[in-house]
């Protein structure tokens, strides 16, 4: 990738925002509810959104990643790991001690680059897709139904 990304915080999610997070979350009310109280980036390169990093603090020195996407025609470029070290490092500036993440069990991309970037496995949230979604998610040929919960210390 021969072009600068640029990550610049936004308040206002647009139409354009929304097509990345709903690509990482498909329930559009959960995205407005968690919208309301986060803290948004935006990945540019060019004038051109690529990449959108949602955080939330969850509990004192504790920072989750609750949405992160990455276009399709800029996957595998490194832009998901760009955006993750940006988190944490935004987190390490802030003094939070701890960055979490959950992901689908089925998303086996997604852990392979969390795993990579330092996050470890430390828990599964049984049937939380179930519980939390109106229609099934099929991801890999599979059925979604555990999220796993990863978490890295700073």
């Amino acid at each position: 990738m021969n072009n600068q990304l640029d990550i610049q915080p936004f308040t206002q999610a647009s139409s354009r925002h929304y097509d990345l997070l709903l690509t990482a979350d498909p329930a559009k009310q959960l995205v407005d509810a968690y919208l309301k109280r986060s803290i948004n980036f935006e990945a540019n390169i060019n004038g051109v959104l690529v990449g959108v990093l949602i955080l939330i603090e969850t509990r004192p020195e504790t920072i989750e990643i609750v949405n992160i996407a990455v276009a399709s025609t800029y996957q595998n470029q490194g832009i998901g790991s760009r955006l993750l070290n940006f988190a944490t490092n935004w987190a390490k500036d802030r003094h939070y001690r701890v960055i979490e993440i959950g992901t689908g069990s089925t998303s086996f991309d997604q852990l392979y680059v969390y795993q990579k970037n330092g996050f470890r496995l430390v828990g599964i949230d049984q049937d939380f897709f179930t519980r939390n979604y109106t229609e099934p998610i099929i991801e890999n040929k599979l059925v979604l139904k555990d999220m796993v919960r990863l978490r890295k210390y700073l």
